[in-house]
């Protein structure tokens, strides 16, 4: 069986029943799990069993894991450092910045590798303009450069672990104000300024470093008048064509309010697969999953599929092993050591 382009949530810390069923349909290629699926390390390993278990290949399973305010996983897990913190160093000592990002993108992979789960929608590729809140210091700095540096070294320490790199958001949502979970951002720059600006480290890593990449749900309407995720302009005459991206591309989470342009689920599912998604997130929203998957006319694309195996992780290590290890324990003392206080941090949902 191939792997669909729906990729779909659940609603607990188990598999019920119906969702058993959902997850083998063959429209549906992955699960995103939230914080509402997680209860322990072993609880969750369990979870990422039994979906592995329902299909050959397995489905993807992925995951929002970046540190900071975006870390779904965290009782049991290290508390990662927003990527920023990584930023404010860069400047002053940048060779021990990268290998501060190295050893945190191993950290925060091999964890997750360890509980069977294959990626991490990591790392973010935006620039903070210190006008996004959605962004902030999920972003590793404002300069484009120092971003595809600390980027880069970040991803060589996701491969390490064996999980691919997904970057976001395409081709950049840090200067607009707008949340696009709660509204449509609208950015007026031109294309030349984002060539030369936001774009710049998904040109330099999406060739070699980059499996898959996820648009963001905002209309940069000096080029086109559709959100970047629903674009062929975007998603095929840039990344495609102009970028030579190889990649898989994977929408954010179709229930936002920046897609709701595009109409209702079928119609947003349909839009995004046609601009050139080739897999599609639907959240929190059960109802709407059992409507796509009733209404959606789709032919099966080899090449898709290709893509989205190469979002599989690979050789997870066992999980008391990786902890007992003098790697993890120097990694997790590394990290720690430039980490901000905890007790600022929010859990995004």
């Amino acid at each position: 069986m191939t792997l669909g382009p729906l990729m779909v949530d659940v609603l607990g810390t188990e598999l019920s029943e119906v969702e058993r069923d959902i997850l083998q349909h063959p429209l549906v290629g992955g699960v995103i799990l939230f914080s509402r699926n997680y209860e322990s390390p072993e609880q969750v390993a369990a979870l990422t069993k039994s979906i592995h278990a329902l299909r050959e290949p397995h489905l993807l399973i992925a995951v929002d894991h970046e540190g900071g305010r975006v870390q779904r996983f965290r009782s049991g897990f290290t508390r990662l450092p927003p990527i920023g913190a990584l930023g404010k160093h860069y400047m002053q000592h940048p060779k021990q910045t990268l290998a501060l990002a190295e050893t945190t993108g191993w950290l925060m992979a091999a964890e997750l590798r360890a509980i069977g789960v294959d990626f991490s929608f990591a790392p973010v590729l935006d620039l903070d303009y210190g006008v996004s809140e959605v962004i902030g210091d999920r972003a590793f700095h404002r300069d484009p450069e120092a971003v595809s540096s600390m980027a880069h070294a970040y991803i060589q320490g996701m491969k390490r672990a064996w999980m691919p790199a997904v970057g976001k958001h395409f081709p950049g949502h840090g200067a607009v104000e707008v949340d696009s979970h709660l509204g449509l951002p609208v950015d007026k720059r031109h294309f030349e300024d984002m060539w030369q600006a936001d774009m710049l480290p998904f040109r330099n890593l999406c060739q070699t470093e980059l499996a898959g990449i996820m648009p963001a749900h905002i209309v940069y309407d000096k080029e086109d008048e559709l959100p970047a995720g629903f674009s062929p302009f975007w998603l095929q005459e840039v990344l495609r064509n102009k970028l030579g991206f190889q990649g898989a591309i994977l929408s954010d989470d179709l229930s936002m309010e920046g897609a709701s342009i595009m109409g209702d689920s079928l119609g947003r599912t349909e839009a995004a697969l046609s601009a050139g998604c080739d897999m599609v997130l639907l959240c929190n929203n059960p109802n709407s999953v059992e409507r796509v998957i009733d209404g959606l006319q789709y032919t099966d694309d080899p090449v898709r599929h290709m893509r989205l195996i190469r979002l599989h992780g690979r050789h997870g290590q066992n999980r008391n092993e990786l902890m007992a290890s003098q790697q993890w324990k120097d990694a997790t003392k590394t990290v720690l050591s430039y980490a901000p206080d905890p007790e600022l941090e929010l859990n995004l949902a």
